[in-house]
């Protein structure tokens, strides 16, 4: 079940009945969650006319996920996964993460941490599966490479 900010809970399935998700998984609580909102932001907005849903989830209450992301929150849609049941649903082990989850409710790509090359493999893999503009990776500004928190917490 993935619960957005406002509106109901609705399951991963239901979610991408029409579209397929391309979301950056975040810990409110860890600075290297942190480090990563500007480049997230960047790489999602590329994604925003296509036939992608595009979001964060966030480990956290939808309170903390909105203190976390700040204006963010109402620019995206945005889930709070405080008891981390997303997380574990698709394996993650390190945050933040960029998940894309295809038609059926499979993980189809994802990258751990902050690996830009893993991460670019990742989003190119979605451009190509919604014929779209693949975002650079990494860009000016980015942070260096980091393995990130761990996704249980």
């Amino acid at each position: 079940m993935l619960q957005p900010l406002t509106g109901a809970a609705r399951s991963v399935v239901e979610w991408v009945t029409m579209f397929h998700l391309a979301a950056v998984v975040v810990d409110p609580f860890a600075h290297e969650s942190a480090w990563l909102l500007s480049t997230a932001r960047r790489i999602l907005e590329i994604y925003n006319g296509s036939d992608a849903r595009t979001a964060f989830i966030v480990t956290g209450t939808p309170e903390q996920a909105r203190q976390f992301l700040g204006p963010l929150a109402d620019e995206f849609l945005v889930f709070a996964d405080p008891d981390r049941a997303f997380v574990r649903s698709v394996g993650l082990e390190r945050l933040p993460a960029w998940v894309h989850i295809n038609h059926l409710g499979g993980l189809e790509a994802s990258a751990e941490g902050w690996d830009p090359d893993l991460w670019r493999d990742a989003a190119e893999h979605l451009a190509e599966r919604m014929s779209w503009s693949r975002p650079q990776i990494p860009a000016p500004g980015d942070p260096v490479p980091y393995t990130g928190a761990p996704a249980l917490g």
